[in-house]
């Protein structure tokens, strides 16, 4: 799916483990509740994307671009979000433990966590 059109598609539930995603459009897709782990969504437009509650443990979004998204309860443990945009996203209750925040825009300002 490396550069799919994915844009408003409903993927809620779905089981993308490992998925590559490399650069798709998600904007304003509902992946509510979807399984992304080890997923490959480096450079993902996600712009609006509703992620609440969906599993991106260890997954790659370096690059991707979240503004607005919703990431309500979402589990990004080792996350890869590097360079990432989540400028306006909503991001409570999500967990970010032990992800990477490299030049990382976030809801607060920039971050460097994790940068090697």
């Amino acid at each position: 799916l490396d550069s799919a059109d994915l844009e408003g598609a409903n993927l809620t539930g779905a089981n993308l483990y490992g998925a590559n995603l490399w650069y798709a459009n998600l904007n304003g897709a509902d992946l509510t509740g979807a399984k992304l782990t080890w997923a490959n969504l480096r450079g993902a437009n996600l712009t609006g994307a509703n992620l609440s509650g969906a599993n991106l443990k260890m997954a790659n979004l370096g690059y991707a671009n979240l503004k607005g998204a919703d990431l309500t309860e979402a589990e990004l443990d080792k996350a890869d979000l590097s360079n990432a945009d989540l400028t306006g996203a909503n991001i409570e209750g999500a967990d970010f433990r032990a992800a990477i925040f490299c030049n990382t825009k976030t809801p607060w300002g920039l971050e460097n966590i994790g940068c090697e």
